[in-house]
């Protein structure tokens, strides 16, 4: 299988390993309803590659669905960790799906491409570093240094700390299967920014 390199010269297929459901089946349709289509109406990549394993499919949106849909978080600080988290992982499809999230809840296009730098390299005020922070320990050591987790104790409430580690986790799952699956961007879906 042909591999091409991430920013950071991690491999990455060049093409999926898995192709995309082509047919949805009722089970399928049903499962994913309304409004997580691409811009040209049809699903997302990433539900149909998941869809190989239909109930595994219905049970991840339910879960990864609370996060978009039912979570505590803002949305604007949901998708900095969210963003940051597939730019450790070097996911392109993770971070062009959640670029347009994020643009959508108030992140600008000068933060989204600073999540993608040193977290030295952006404006960010102490609650968007220290959430900057809490995704580059869990991407690099699966643990929250007790500096960073005193810092987050002071602005988040016992749910929203649950949420926000959660959340990151999540995505580094997602950003995992997106990647070894190379899962092909959706159509008007940004890559990396420059």
């Amino acid at each position: 299988m042909p591999t091409s390199p991430s920013p950071l010269g991690r491999l990455r297929p060049s093409q999926p390993r898995l192709v995309p459901i082509s047919e949805i089946s009722d089970e399928v349709a049903d499962i994913l309803g309304n409004g997580i289509n691409s811009p040209s109406g049809s699903p997302l990549n990433i539900f149909t590659t998941i869809a190989h394993h239909p109930k595994l499919l219905k049970r991840f949106m339910t879960f990864a669905g609370f996060f978009l849909n039912k979570g505590t978080l803002p949305a604007r600080e949901r998708e900095v960790v969210i963003l940051r988290v597939g730019w450790n992982c070097q996911s392109v499809y993770e971070f062009g799906q959640h670029t347009i999230i994020g643009k959508r809840v108030g992140l600008t296009m000068d933060e989204i491409s600073a999540l993608t730098k040193h977290i030295d390299a952006g404006r960010w005020n102490l609650k968007d570093q220290t959430l900057i922070a809490m995704c580059d320990e869990l991407c690099s050591d699966d643990c929250v240094s007790e500096a960073t987790w005193q810092i987050l104790q002071t602005q988040w409430n016992e749910t929203e700390l649950v949420e926000l580690v959660m959340v990151a986790g999540t995505y580094r799952l997602v950003s995992g299967f997106l990647n070894t699956m190379g899962v092909e961007l959706d159509a008007d879906t940004p890559a990396w920014p420059k």
